[in-house]
């Protein structure tokens, strides 16, 4: 049974209410739902963790070498700028797919950087609560493809 966490980051506990024209509707407990649902159905374990604080995400990757198999992660406004979560990531080694709600590329120029990607496998961004979706598929087949 692979043991992924699936991380939030800052202000995504609003998600339903925050900026439904960019965020969706989708509330953030229902995709938390969705997900653990989804993990179930393909034989997995999924911890939720959520945080507005940067230290407090870092300290749950680090936490997560020690139980996980991967992450899916949303850092939020931390993709453009933390390279403190980019560095624990980078220290523990487990494969992390990054996940956006909205296509971050067709937004502000400032947030077209991610600082977390080039130390992720992969980066699903732009399909609403389905880049979560796409996300926990795209690790769970990578983890399974390790293991033969």
């Amino acid at each position: 049974m692979f043991k992924i966490l699936l991380m939030h980051g800052p202000n995504l506990n609003l998600l339903g209410w925050r900026e439904p024209g960019i965020y969706g509707t989708v509330g953030f407990d229902e995709i938390n739902t969705r997900m653990k649902k989804v993990a179930e159905e393909n034989g997995a374990e999924l911890r939720v963790f959520q945080s507005n604080s940067e230290g407090a995400l870092v300290d749950a990757i680090q936490d997560a070498r020690n139980w996980a198999d991967g992450i899916v992660i949303n850092p939020g406004a931390y993709a453009h700028y933390s390279i403190a979560m980019r560095d624990a990531l980078s220290a523990v080694k487990l494969p992390t797919i990054e996940v956006h709600l909205s296509n971050v590329h067709a937004r502000d120029e400032f947030r077209h950087k991610l600082v977390l990607s080039p130390v992720c496998v992969g980066v699903i961004a732009g399909l609403g609560w389905r880049s979560y979706l796409y996300g926990l598929h795209a690790l769970l087949a990578m983890l399974a493809e390790q293991k033969k």
